[in-house]
């Protein structure tokens, strides 16, 4: 499908500003949503909104149904009568521009179980009626998710397949004595869940009032240590241990020379097509629910994937392997009806990708930074685009676009030093740029372009380095974490990002 002439912000939740450590669902939120309305956007997108384990990324799970309950805000619940102002008044101290994930994990859990405590107590039969509506609701994954995160907690947070083998093999007797045992934890997890998705739904719903629609995000596979490959490991390529006999990742490519191993459990397509992909239903059916328009990260991966030998150090081995994405989408769509999809199309594109994503009607996606290496005839430049795509500056993978103005060749790069000043000097000239205000210029390039969406990083309009990156690719640490202050969003950011949006025709008509 198309989508409207339209402009919006790329910014995880995590990276909101507060008091708490790491961004919410609370004031801040509902300020941000004030900022896009004031600036004429109209798109929110954020990054996967799951539980996230080991190394905090939102594309590595513990569900692809949860939520983060790292990001419930203690002051709404407070305001819900959970806990006091006297609960939340003393916070950790921690840098206002990084996550300090450890520090945050042991305080915003602590504040959970204090709510939980107080909520086993509570007199008010609304909220009461309401959780049970919620667990009623969300049961086809619910129970098992928060089986599974009782069950990893009392396993010392071990991976699923390291429990005792009666569990493991999800042996019905097992899992009835350890829903018995683990009783009051399941609850506990669940009642988590219960006000995430209850504070998301209303911040959801004040998007919709003010014009704003939200773009999600779905990894196109799973962590292994997750409740999804816990609850159906025969749809997954595992040995008789349940550990992956294959994993995915992508070759060598300009973000690594020895590509990128991420470790994943690849799907048995051939089990999920005989269920006509059930699992993958239910899971885009609940993202819809959460959300308005998806990004399914790694798309080309539904045409073919690029499969690791489990036991690897490194991508470089991986081989590709056909996948039923026509096939997938097609079960989807009869189940769903209309996909409001944005298809993540970078990287080796082959024809089948691109013929699996047009005759869908699925938007790409191109990147500015990616366009200036020389060739007049790169996809990714502002005069090669197409209406029903989606642009970028840049994505949460990429440095800011002052980072990458500013960037030197070095240690792990593809680029070397007279590639990077060939394409600096290329970028100036193409962008009729002096490279003082770099980031503006990338901006006006793509809402100015004839792509029907362009999309914008935070740190892009606040014109933030390399130090405000959100991710390095191939790596394992110092990732996730960046946060904005909360007086960034200032009137003269607003005016300016405000000004081009109307000027190139993508300032909103109307409210959600």
């Amino acid at each position: 499908m198309t989508f409207p002439r339209s402009s919006g912000i790329l910014l995880h939740p995590t990276s909101l500003p507060g008091k708490f450590g790491i961004g919410d669902l609370g004031d801040e939120a509902y300020a941000f949503v004030d900022f896009l309305a004031a600036s004429n956007q109209s798109l929110w997108q954020v990054l996967p909104l799951g539980p996230t384990g080991y190394g905090d990324s939102p594309y590595q799970c513990f569900s692809a149904f949860a939520g983060n309950a790292l990001l419930v805000s203690p002051e709404r619940l407070v305001a819900d009568g959970l806990l006091t102002a006297e609960d939340i008044a003393r916070v950790p101290k921690s840098p206002a521009e990084k996550i300090d994930f450890g520090k945050v994990i042991e305080y915003k859990n602590a504040l959970l179980r204090k709510a939980f405590e107080r909520f086993k107590s509570t007199t008010s039969t609304e909220l009461r009626q309401d959780f049970e509506t919620f667990n009623r609701h969300s049961a086809s994954w619910l129970d098992d998710y928060t089986l599974f995160r009782a069950l990893k907690d009392a396993n010392g947070g071990a991976v699923w397949n390291k429990w005792d083998v009666s569990l493991v093999r999800r042996e019905p007797e097992a899992l009835a004595a350890a829903h018995q045992q683990h009783r009051e934890a399941v609850e506990a997890h669940k009642f988590y869940q219960y006000v995430f998705f209850k504070q998301w739904s209303a911040l959801k719903a004040y998007c919709h009032q003010h014009g704003v629609r939200i773009v999600g995000d779905i990894p196109i596979f799973v962590a292994h240590d997750s409740a999804d490959v816990w609850v159906n490991p025969f749809q997954f390529k595992l040995d008789d241990m349940g550990d992956p006999l294959v994993v995915a990742g992508v070759p060598p490519d300009y973000f690594s020379a020895t590509g990128q191993l991420w470790g994943n459990p690849i799907f048995d397509w051939e089990r999920m097509r005989a269920d006509n992909f059930r699992w993958w239903i239910e899971r885009v059916s609940a993202t819809f629910a959460t959300v308005d328009i998806l990004r399914i990260d790694h798309f080309r991966g539904f045409a073919a994937c690029w499969e690791i030998p489990g036991k690897d150090k490194t991508a470089e081995r991986g081989a590709w392997v056909p996948a039923p994405g026509r096939e997938l989408f097609t079960a989807i769509k009869q189940a769903l009806g209309e996909l409001p999809i944005i298809a993540e199309d970078l990287g080796v594109i082959t024809p089948d990708v691109e013929s699996l994503r047009d005759d869908f009607g699925f938007p790409g996606m191109r990147i500015l930074q990616f366009s200036f290496g020389g060739d007049p005839k790169n996809d990714n430049l502002p005069h090669n685009y197409v209406p029903n795509v989606v642009v970028y500056t840049g994505t949460h993978d990429n440095d800011t676009a002052v980072g990458w103005f500013k960037s030197e060749a070095g240690a792990g790069s593809t680029r070397d030093a007279k590639q990077v000043e060939r394409e600096r000097k290329f970028c100036l000239k193409y962008l009729n740029s002096v490279g003082s205000q770099i980031h503006w210029d990338f901006i006006r390039a793509v809402l100015a372009s004839v792509a029907d969406t362009a999309i914008i990083p935070l740190q892009d309009v606040l014109g933030l380095g390399t130090e405000a990156r959100m991710n390095l690719p191939a790596s394992t640490s110092g990732n996730w974490a960046w946060r904005y202050r909360s007086n960034a969003l200032t009137d003269k950011v607003r005016d300016r990002l405000g000004e081009l949006t109307e000027l190139y025709g993508r300032k909103p008509t109307s409210e959600v």
